[in-house]
């Protein structure tokens, strides 16, 4: 049923010029009518339940154990109070690094196992916690959400409550000519970034409401149920986010793509958890931009 879904979705999805109503058309039929139809009437029935958290984040990551505690510290600064974590079959110390954070509840793992899950485990975070969490947004292990003009990510999402999303652009950070690993977070050993007008800072992740959207094309949108999708500046979006400049002046993802050489090639050892093909060297030398240094 699923691949009939997606092919009636691509016949139907081909006819439609605009590429925002597009992807949300295929979307929606790859998803199915019936059980879009039923999450409406689900949440209908639901509407008065009143979310536990305010911001949950999802996350599917493999082989990142050593980064989870910042990221997780991070967003816990920042006004996240729930983290959804997607284990893709680590086997370094992904599981005990998290167990802390199991015991106190601010953590929900799931092992998640298999080849190309990452879209799997955002629709499966997506089914089992649409009325738990007000806003939850899917992001990486080496991306941080950072609310420049706001002291939390939920304060500036109460200026968004009509949206069904809100797309907030990347800000990519290079290695800074680091060739191996040193102590240190993140965020502390790689201050230097590329412009903001980098091509590459035009890609997005999302924050959604869960009770009005079904799932994701692709990593980066999600497919709207109802209502409107929105930038940071608070715009419909009508435009793909690859053909819309980067606004960075309210809030953005810092994307550490890369990090140190070391790093990166660890990372390209492990694979993707998306496409599940090996980055080549040319993605290092893309994100490799230290134009400004914070």
């Amino acid at each position: 049923m699923r691949a009939i879904n997606r092919a009636f979705a691509g016949i139907v999805s081909a006819t439609i010029a605009n590429t925002v109503m597009r992807h949300r058309v295929r979307g929606l039929i790859s998803y199915g009518l019936l059980r879009a139809l039923g999450i409406r009437i689900k949440v209908w029935r639901n509407r008065n339940i009143k979310p536990k958290y305010q911001l949950a984040v999802c996350l599917i990551a493999k082989n990142e154990g050593r980064y989870l505690p910042e990221w997780i510290e991070w967003h816990k600064s920042k006004g996240a109070s729930k983290f959804y974590i997607y284990d893709n079959e680590s086997d370094d110390n992904t599981a005990e690094t998290l167990r802390p954070y199991i015991s106190k509840g601010l953590v929900e793992y799931t092992f998640f196992p298999g080849k190309k899950k990452q879209l799997d485990a955002y629709q499966d975070c997506l089914e089992k916690h649409r009325f738990d969490a007000r806003w939850i947004a899917f992001i990486d292990a080496d991306e941080f959400i950072v609310p420049l003009k706001y002291k939390s990510i939920p304060k500036f999402l109460e200026n968004f409550e009509q949206f069904s999303a809100v797309e907030i652009n990347w800000l990519c950070y290079g290695s800074g000519g680091a060739k191996k690993r040193k102590p240190g977070g993140v965020m502390e050993r790689f201050r230097a970034h590329s412009t903001p007008d980098f091509h590459m800072n035009r890609h997005v992740k999302s924050i959604v409401n869960p009770r009005r959207v079904t799932s994701f094309v692709g990593a980066h949108e999600a497919v709207r149920l109802s209502g409107k999708a929105a930038d940071t500046n608070g715009n419909i979006i009508r435009k793909i986010f690859m053909d819309r400049p980067p606004l960075l002046d309210k809030i953005r993802i810092n994307h550490y793509a890369i990090k140190s050489l070391e790093e990166f090639m660890e990372k390209r050892a492990r694979g993707r958890a998306r496409p599940g093909s090996m980055r080549q060297m040319n993605y290092f030398e893309r994100y490799d931009q230290n134009d400004i240094k914070e």
